[in-house]
């Protein structure tokens, strides 16, 4: 009859206590033991996360500062030079404009530069509020360059402007003519 033991039958121990894991220091038993700490708790996502990827280690959140003001704060995001199109039509784009710009506000701007065609200011279709940008139709292609040269980098309603030419497809018509 063969005893059970980790070596076969049914796995089972006899009833004199829980199993010990054998000691680390080659046999020392009155060395005192770390503690094992249990593993920490998953969050719901966590769980969620390991079911579809088993390997996949919990990802690092960022340092945002608390609300009541501690914690790291995160870096800004470096500022990007915003694209500089050559001038060569008359129409102008318009951007970091103040949300509180209207179209007579750009018109009286660039008149002082040129003679102003038209001057539009885009927003948002469903709630009619200023996307921050706009586009400007001087009379001549000389003028454009002018506003751009005097307007560009200049405050205007607590922002700096950014007065560059427009970008055009072919499908647009030629203002020249």
């Amino acid at each position: 009859m063969r005893s059970s033991d980790s070596r076969g039958g049914s796995g089972r121990r006899s009833g004199r206590g829980p199993r010990r894991s054998s000691p680390r220091n080659n046999g020392d038993r009155n060395e005192p033991r770390q503690p094992q700490r249990p593993p920490a708790k998953k969050t719901l996502w966590q769980k969620i996360v390991s079911f579809f990827k088993p390997d996949a280690k919990p990802a690092a959140r960022p340092a945002y500062p608390s609300y009541n003001g501690g914690g790291n704060r995160p870096e800004p995001r470096p500022s990007r030079k915003p694209e500089t199109v050559e001038v060569t039509t008359p129409k102008l784009y318009i951007g970091n404009l103040s949300f509180d710009a209207t179209e007579n506000d750009l018109h009286e701007l660039f008149n002082g530069v040129g003679n102003v065609k038209s001057a539009e200011i885009v927003t948002h279709k469903d709630t009619d509020k200023s996307k921050g940008f706009g586009f400007v139709l001087l009379a001549t292609v000389d003028e454009a360059k002018r506003a751009v040269a005097e307007l560009h980098d200049k405050p205007f309603m607590g922002r700096k402007l950014v007065v560059s030419g427009a970008k055009t497809s072919d499908r647009e018509t030629d203002y020249r003519g």
